[in-house]
């Protein structure tokens, strides 16, 4: 059995307004190892607007009266998977 890992991270731009409107903007990229956990964790911290850029081996939950989480795969953020 594969170990699933997480990569959060807080995008300190989207956060309070549209969707995230006075909430923090969380997102989750899902990983089938830690190998690619690394590639993305590697994509975001070099993004100015991501800022608290973690890899978790849980699936983390997020109060949604706090925070606007959208979860991601290789399937729609496709370019953060790619070395």
């Amino acid at each position: 059995m594969n170990k699933k890992y997480y990569v959060t991270m807080t995008d300190k731009v989207m956060s309070g307004w549209g969707k995230a409107e006075g909430k923090i903007n969380k997102l989750v990229l899902m990983c089938d190892d830690y190998h690619e956990a690394i590639i993305v964790y590697n994509h975001a911290i070099n993004r100015k607007n991501m800022i608290y850029i973690n890899i978790c081996e849980n699936k983390p939950y997020y109060n949604s009266n706090k925070y606007y989480v959208s979860w991601h795969d290789k399937n729609d953020y496709s370019d953060w998977y790619k070395k």
